[in-house]
């Protein structure tokens, strides 16, 4: 795990950039923290850096997005579920074990037994008294992507 403060939101962009040029197809980023952190900006921006052309919006209402960039990614919303039965009418099991892409998961923590053995967590906290600072924890679950975390943790540092 490393943490990384960022002072704005430019320096929330930069880092999801220099997470999205190292990332691997196959990997399921989850995304944790409170309205307004700063979640969806890190996923537009990643998405951006992987050749996503056009808008890339929040599916809080349709649940799910699917673009093409350098590989395809999937983009879930879970934050207006109540239930884990309703993952399976998304068809979110379907893409959590997507080999040939990236898969973005907003609101992870709400369903924590439904998610893949591995996957990276970005946790984003708004630091008190600072408006526009975020502290944001970049870890892993599972065994998979811990050399990820650590190249990740050089090149993210490496400024």
């Amino acid at each position: 795990m490393f943490t990384h403060i960022t002072q704005s939101p430019y320096g929330t962009v930069r880092l999801a950039e220099k997470i999205a040029q190292r990332i691997r197809e196959g990997t399921v980023v989850c995304l944790e923290g409170d309205l307004g952190a700063g979640k969806t900006l890190i996923v537009q921006s990643m998405a951006r850096t992987l050749g996503v052309q056009g808008e890339v919006t929040s599916p809080t209402f349709n649940l799910m997005n699917i673009y093409e960039g350098f590989c395809p990614i999937v983009h879930f919303d879970l934050y207006r579920l109540t239930s884990e039965d309703e993952l399976e009418d998304i068809g979110f099991y379907d893409y959590t074990d997507f080999p040939d892409g990236i898969v973005f998961i907003e609101w992870a923590e709400k369903f924590p037994n439904a998610l893949p053995e591995n996957y990276v967590l970005i946790s984003i906290e708004k630091l008190k008294d600072a408006r526009n600072m975020r502290r944001i924890n970049v870890s892993c679950v599972g065994e998979e992507h811990e050399d990820f975390i650590n190249e990740l943790e050089e090149f993210v540092h490496s400024d």
